[in-house]
């Protein structure tokens, strides 16, 4: 049975709703579970919901990373925090998976100092699911603001193997994000990516992919320097509010709206939950050694029981195992065509 491990004090809701997922997670779920965080609240918030962590392993500190810490506060200054024990304990083989609704550099900063990343990868990446049908994943969407050609090509290998083994897509299509269609447009840093990318025999890439088309099923996978991409996820999640707040607006104008709202409430109740990205709970750090899963700062319970179930789909499937072998193969490929061109110039 998989040991998933539980930062429950870093979101803005901590600990509370961590305490309320966990257990939904506990009945649905698999699996078992370890919960770093400080005791005494976190069963006062039980007890005040009703609940019992009878049970569950809990690992007691006081200590929490803020949202406004410097991200190597994980490793300096705040080393015995939840977030900090919860990786070591990762590091270390006492679970299979962390998830956390912390402070976004310090997991980053720590997942890779702490745990460390897969061999060879040159850049982890944090993949967020774009909530659409069908889902596209994005990478990097936050993490990396500055990238090489190198770094997307190997975001682009990690997220192909984790939509094969996690949501069983086939063959994922693959796009590069880009202010145009044709091969030539972008910064040097595109250009040169959309050249390695369309020549890499493992991936299927599909081309450069404009903003106003990534909801159009254009792509599986969506690679991007963490620059763009989040700024790509900020507007998507926010937009999708918008339609929402406009459409619930449009219904509850009036008696006859409210009527009609009343025959298409199923309905309007799917498509809420087709742009709710608390359906996935959080993005994985792909190319970490152990999976590691970033959960939304402002998760409610529902969306951090998904994040937990989203670290157990990823240690069933090894997804990690996948990643390590794709990139292994996409560097011995790289070496022997360096082979090949130095005996090319000494012939």
């Amino acid at each position: 049975m998989k040991r998933i491990i539980l930062d429950m004090m870093g979101g803005d809701k901590a600990p509370a709703e961590m305490v309320k997922g966990v257990c939904l997670a506990s009945k649905e779920l698999q699996a078992e579970y370890i919960l770093v965080g400080d005791r005494t609240q976190m069963l006062a918030a039980a007890e005040e919901n009703g609940l019992s962590l009878d049970g569950f392993e809990i690992v007691d500190t006081s200590v929490v990373i803020t949202m406004e810490d410097d991200a190597i506060s994980v490793t300096r200054g705040k080393a015995d925090s939840s977030m900090s024990i919860g990786l070591k304990l990762l590091a270390e083989g006492r679970g299979d998976a962390l998830v956390s609704t912390g402070n976004t550099g310090a997991l980053f900063t720590g997942a890779n100092l702490i745990v460390r990343k897969i061999k060879g990868l040159r850049r982890p990446a944090i993949a967020a699911m774009l909530p659409m049908q069908p889902p596209v994943l994005l990478l990097d969407s936050g993490a990396n603001v500055s990238v090489t050609p190198e770094y997307l090509e190997q975001f682009a290998v990690m997220g192909s193997a984790y939509m094969k083994k996690v949501m069983g897509v086939e063959n994922p299509r693959v796009g590069l994000l880009n202010n145009g269609a044709e091969e030539h447009k972008g910064t040097e840093v595109q250009i040169e990516a959309y050249r390695l990318l369309s020549q890499n025999p493992e991936l299927n890439f599909v081309g450069n992919v404009e903003g106003n088309r990534v909801m159009h099923n254009a792509c599986d996978v969506l690679v991007a320097d963490g620059f763009s991409g989040n700024i790509l996820l900020k507007t998507m999640e926010g937009m999708g509010k918008l339609m929402l707040k406009t459409m619930k607006g449009l219904f509850l104008a009036n008696t006859r709206t409210k009527i009609a709202a009343l025959a298409f409430k199923s309905r309007l109740g799917e498509v809420k939950k087709n742009f709710d990205a608390g359906e996935f709970g959080g993005a994985p750090i792909l190319g970490i050694a152990r999976p590691v899963i970033k959960a939304h700062g402002s998760s409610d319970a529902k969306a951090f029981k998904n994040a937990i179930r989203q670290a157990v789909v990823y240690t069933e499937n090894e997804v990690t195992e996948e990643m390590t072998e794709a990139l292994g193969r996409l560097a011995e490929r790289k070496k022997r065509k360096a082979t090949e061109q130095d005996d090319s110039r000494d012939v």
